[in-house]
C-alpha cells in the first residue's frame, strides 16, 4: 500500500534478525492504496509482504493476523503470518506494529468476468464457513459506529445534493441496524473490503481445461465481524459494476452469488435485505473515500480514490437497477444446497 514509513536496508536487516527467513534479496515499496506501507520482500528462502500498520494498533492487530492464519489452516488462500523467534506474529519497527505474511502467487484481474466472479463467490463462502471456529471477535470498525462518527466531519465539504444523500441514507441503515431482521442475520468474520485489486489469479495451463484459477485473497487489514450478506454485497459492488456507471452487470451478479450459495445458501432474510445491503456496502466506502479526499493525511506516495464513485453506485442501489433488485437474489433460491 502507500509507503508512508520509509525503511532502510540497514534497518530492514536489522529487524530481520528476529526471522528465520534467510537473507534479504530484494525489497521495494508497493505504490498503490492508502491505509498502509506495504513492500514486496525476497529472501533466501521465500517471497513475502511486509506491512507496516500507520492506523492499526498493537491491541487490534492480533484479530487480523489470526484471522489470516486460522484460513490459511482450513486451506482457504490467504497471506499466512509469520512467526517470529519468540512466536509472535508482529514486531515494531520505527515504533509501529508490523508483520511479514507469504506472498500469493498470481496477479490481479481488473477487469474480471463471469469465470472470474465465479470463482470469487465460492471462495467467499468458504471463507466465511471457514471463520466459524474462529476464536476471536472484532467487530467491523468501518461499520455503523465510524459512519455516525464520520459523517459530521466530511458533510461542510459537499454540496446540498450529497449532503442530502449522506444523511437519508444514514438513517436508513440506522434504522435496518435497529431491526431484528437485521439481527436474525447471520454472519462472522468477514473480508470486508474484497475488491478486484484484493484477489489474485495465477496463470493456467490450457490443459487443465479452466480458464481461470483463484489464486487467493489478501489485504484482510479491514477484515472484521459482520454479517456475512454485507461483505458479499461489497463484493459485488465491485467485482460486477460498470466502473464507469455504477451499474451492476447481471451475468457477472448471477454467476457471483450462485457459486456463492452452492456453497453457503442464503436465508430468507438476507434476500430481503440484499438491496439494504448493497446500499450498505456502497455507504461505506463512499463515506471512507470522502474521508480521505477532503481530509487527506501526508503520505510519500499517497492516492486517494474517487469518491464520486460510489457516489453513483449508492445512487444506483436505491433507484433498484435490475440486477440488483431482490428479484435476482431470490431467483436463486432453487440452488443445490450443499456445505463443503
Amino acid at each position: 500500500m502507500a509507503v508512508f514509513t520509509a525503511v532502510t536496508e540497514t534497518q530492514l536487516a536489522q529487524w530481520m534478525r528476529d526471522y528465520d527467513l534467510g537473507d534479504v534479496v530484494d525489497f521495494r515499496g508497493i505504490q498503490s492504496g492508502i491505509e498502509n506501507s506495504n513492500f514486496f520482500l525476497t529472501t533466501t528462502r521465500g517471497e513475502y509482504v511486509l506491512t507496516i500498520f500507520e492506523k492499526l494498533t498493537a491491541e487490534q492487530l492480533p484479530f487480523y493476523l489470526e484471522l489470516m492464519r486460522h484460513l490459511a489452516s482450513h486451506r482457504v488462500p490467504v497471506p499466512d503470518p509469520m512467526p517470529r523467534a519468540d512466536g509472535t506474529l508482529f514486531g515494531l519497527l520505527h515504533g509501529k506494529p508490523a508483520a511479514i505474511v507469504t506472498k500469493l502467487d498470481g496477479a490481479p484481474e481488473l477487469a474480471p468476468g463471469v469465470e472470474h466472479c465465479m470463482e470469487v463467490g465460492q471462495m467467499l463462502a468458504r471463507m466465511h464457513l471457514a471463520g466459524r471456529d474462529f476464536a476471536f471477535d472484532q467487530p467491523n470498525l468501518r461499520s455503523l459506529p465510524w459512519w455516525e462518527a464520520t459523517v459530521p466531519t466530511v458533510l461542510p465539504f459537499l454540496a446540498d445534493a450529497q449532503r442530502e444523500l449522506l444523511t437519508s441514507e444514514l438513517a436508513h441503515q440506522q434504522a435496518l441496524f435497529a431491526s431484528d431482521d437485521y439481527a436474525s442475520l447471520p454472519g462472522g468474520p468477514c473480508h470486508c473490503d474484497l475488491f478486484r485489486d484484493n484477489a489474485l489469479f495465477a496463470h493456467v495451463s490450457p490443459e487443465t481445461g479452466h480458464t481461470v484459477r483463484l489464486g487467493g485473497f489478501f489485504d484482510f487489514y479491514f477484515a472484521g465481524c459482520d454479517k456475512w450478506v454485507f461483505d458479499v454485497a461489497v463484493t459485488v459492488n465491485d467485482w460486477c459494476v460498470d466502473l464507469a456507471t455504477g451499474k451492476l452487470d447481471a451475468p457477472r451478479v448471477e454467476a457471483l452469488l450462485r457459486a456463492y450459495q452452492t456453497v453457503r445458501p442464503f436465508t430468507p432474510a438476507e434476500s430481503r435485505h440484499w438491496v439494504d445491503m448493497l446500499r450498505a456496502g456502497a455507504y461505506r466506502f463512499w463515506v471512507s473515500r470522502l474521508y480521505d479526499f477532503y481530509l487527506p493525511r501526508s503520505a510519500e506516495l499517497l492516492k486517494p480514490h474517487d469518491p464520486g464513485h460510489f457516489e453513483r453506485i449508492l445512487r444506483e442501489r436505491r433507484a433498484g437497477s435490475a440486477a440488483g433488485t431482490p428479484g435476482a437474489f431470490h431467483a436463486l433460491s432453487d440452488l443445490p444446497r450443499s456445505c463443503n
